[in-house]
């Protein structure tokens, strides 16, 4: 699929097929957060893959109770490393939501040019997520996808509705 195909038709999808996702496909999905780049290449995430009905159920109170999270084959949980590490600039601990939401965004991305839907779920508690997960101190949650077919097959993927013009978006020199 061409590169522009896969960001224009990306969608957050909330209803899936049973079917599941082969292994190989899952694999392409996951080696494109693998290669994704991070701040001095520290790769400060673990994603882990959740097939298990059971783990899948109990995520959803987790998750604000979204029931139709684990209709999808699989569950992906996005988790960052707490470091003590500052360059010297303003981001600090928090450029590892930056670091790890670059490696969602390769995960979506690398979904949908496999004909797998996602929807990137902010509203969790992370305290329950990593409690379900065994996900230790120092690591934390940043996001969780459901990952499968869109039941709608290709007609999930549709193109975006209106967005705001390059021009209040995009500044040349100064704000």
């Amino acid at each position: 699929m061409e590169f522009f195909d896969v960001v224009r038709t990306r969608r957050s999808v909330r209803s899936f097929k049973a079917e599941p996702v082969p292994d190989e496909v899952l694999g392409k999905v996951l080696e494109a957060v693998r290669i994704a780049p991070s701040g001095s290449n520290r790769q400060p995430w673990r994603f882990i893959v959740v097939k298990n009905e059971a783990v899948k159920q109990k995520l959803i109170p987790a998750c604000g109770d979204q029931k139709w999270l684990a209709e999808a084959p699989v569950i992906v949980v996005a988790c960052g490393q707490i470091f003590d590490w500052n360059r010297g600039s303003y981001m600090g601990e928090h450029s590892v939501l930056v670091d790890v939401s670059i490696g969602m965004t390769h995960l979506i991305l690398g979904a949908r040019n496999e004909g797998l839907g996602t929807c990137w779920i902010g509203f969790f508690d992370n305290a329950e997520v990593k409690k379900v997960l065994g996900v230790p101190e120092g690591w934390n949650v940043v996001g969780v996808t459901p990952l499968g077919y869109p039941k709608a097959g290709e007609k999930a993927f549709t193109e975006p509705g209106p967005r705001k013009q390059l021009s209040e978006i995009v500044s040349a020199d100064k704000f």
